[in-house]
């Protein structure tokens, strides 16, 4: 008995395709692929995941008829700009230590998840932000609308700009635009000047960002008419802050009616080697209550606004009669702490904080015995794009060194993984086996072209049981009882460097981890 994990036009099996009606093989369409990728989206950030007060009714949908991987993490990152190497991961499906420095540049050798469904007969489309180098960008898809993110970027969803996509890769900052309403409401295009910084937009001086891309989108989807399946990537760039969205999302949730979560503290306890980034400065020091309840609120306001566009598309799809025979893989890049542990970025390995994710598969293609399955099976977002081959039987490249989590999804296999093992930078390393995660810190050598060079960080051990303790508040490493277990996993750990080749490499970062722990 064969199972079966795709339904409607197309059903799917591991190396071969049935169809409900007995069409042969070759007669039975392939489902459309859409991948919508969120910015800075905890796990926690869907309702239906993390039981939190924000409201996401259509993420929820998609994790109730759809398959959804409780543990999915970012493996880390050797820079605070985390969406860098969680994008190249996601796009090759190569993990943290074999990306080509950090992340930014993809060689040719390592192909990317749009051009294996490319070579598959895709048609294959982009839209929205984007972190790699221009010519992966320009050979990885067909076409395209709008591309956010570079060359040029603002802190401002009210004032991001774009670039019109090019075949070529060929993307300069004079030739990049705002939208904006003129004096009659209308979206017009304007050449970017010399704009302030930070964010000064808002709902009545121009369309939101994530609505732009969402209605990119929905036009593609509404005017398709190509014979072949479509893959398309819609990288949204929220909730990533600034968390601006219209007043009636922000007016959903009061600050003072907000719930501090259970990992809330006014300051972190020590060190951790990237204290005072970017991100850091978006909070006094210490937090106070208040203003981090205000934070919570615009996080959420912002995930509530990205999830009603989110709908929008979904809608779009069925509209079109396209929804039945299509695939929707959502997935966050990276946590984000919001007060938690006293930090406000994503340059840590707690699970909120960082790299706890969520990864949904759903849409109308997925059988309906794997609606609202969850499975608790480790993994990383570079396992995401073998599995999305693996369910469209679409050959994985050898250039892919993650893991397809198909067996797991159908019942041959509970696990893929026997340990997650995570990065951030110089300072920090950290392994997951079963119930527990050991976090290693160090003080460590560092460099920036402010402040040149200097020694940050603390030589610190945590280690927490996230299935009692999800928000790791309670460190064990101080009793006597878990002195045996940390000494087994510090082996554990130092094994998984040597597998995963994590040394020094000059591409990637002037210092290693392991020259100070």
């Amino acid at each position: 008995m064969k199972s079966i994990l795709l339904s409607g036009t197309c059903l799917s099996c591991i190396g071969l395709y049935m169809c409900a009606n007995n069409l042969s093989a070759k007669d039975v369409n392939k489902p459309n692929v859409v991948v919508i990728y969120t910015d800075d989206h905890r796990y926690t950030g869907i309702h239906a995941l993390g039981g939190e007060a924000v409201i996401t009714p259509n993420l929820d949908n998609l994790v109730y008829n759809g398959i959804c991987f409780t543990n999915a993490y970012l493996q880390g990152a050797f820079t605070g700009a985390t969406s860098v190497p969680s994008r190249a991961m996601l796009l090759t499906g190569r993990n943290l230590f074999s990306l080509n420095g950090i992340g930014h540049n993809i060689p040719v050798e390592h192909t990317m998840m749009p051009e294996a469904f490319k070579e598959a007969g895709y048609f294959c489309y982009h839209i929205g932000k984007w972190h790699q180098d221009n010519k992966s960008l320009a050979r990885s898809f067909n076409s395209g609308s709008r591309v956010t993110g570079q060359p040029l970027y603002l802190l401002d969803k009210y004032r991001m700009p774009f670039s019109y996509w090019n075949s070529e890769g060929e993307y300069s900052k004079k030739n990049c635009y705002l939208c904006e309403y003129d004096k009659n409401g209308n979206t017009v295009n304007r050449i970017v000047g010399k704009e302030p910084y930070g964010p000064i937009g808002n709902e009545n001086t121009a369309p939101h960002i994530i609505e732009l891309l969402s209605g990119d989108a929905m036009k593609f989807i509404s005017d398709y008419d190509n014979k072949n399946p479509f893959f398309v990537y819609l990288s949204l760039p929220s909730p990533h802050d600034p968390c601006q969205c219209p007043k009636k999302y922000k007016d959903m949730y009061p600050a003072n009616e907000i719930n501090l979560p259970p990992s809330f503290m006014a300051q972190h306890p020590f060190d951790n080697g990237d204290y005072v980034s970017r991100d850091e400065k978006l909070a006094s020091w210490p937090r106070t209550q208040n203003e981090i309840k205000e934070k919570i609120s615009d996080y959420y306001a912002a995930i509530t606004h990205t999830d009603a566009q989110i709908g929008l598309v979904i809608k779009a799809l069925k509209d079109a009669g396209l929804y039945d025979n299509t695939i929707i893989i959502m997935a966050g890049d990276s946590g984000l702490a919001v007060g938690n542990h006293g930090l406000m970025g994503k340059q840590n390995l707690y699970n909120e904080d960082g790299i706890h994710v969520p990864f949904i598969i759903s849409g109308g293609a997925l059988d309906k015995q794997y609606h609202g399955k969850r499975f608790d099976a480790l993994c990383h977002i570079h396992d995401i794009m073998p599995t999305v081959l693996d369910i469209t039987d679409i050959k994985i490249p050898k250039s892919v060194n993650g893991k397809s989590l198909l067996p797991v999804i159908k019942g041959k296999q509970k696990d893929v993984r026997e340990y997650c093992y995570f990065a951030y930078r110089q300072h920090q390393r950290a392994i997951r086996i079963g119930n527990y995660k050991l976090i290693e810190y160090v003080r460590a050598k560092d460099y920036n072209k402010q402040t040149g060079n200097f020694i940050s960080g603390s030589r610190v051990t945590q280690l927490f049981n996230i299935k009692t303790d999800p928000w790791e508040t309670n460190n064990l490493a101080n009793f006597p009882e878990y002195t045996e277990m940390i000494k087994d996993m510090r082996e554990k750990m130092k094994i998984a460097s040597s597998e995963y080749n994590d040394t020094y490499d000059k591409n990637r970062s002037e210092y290693s981890f392991w020259e100070f722990y």
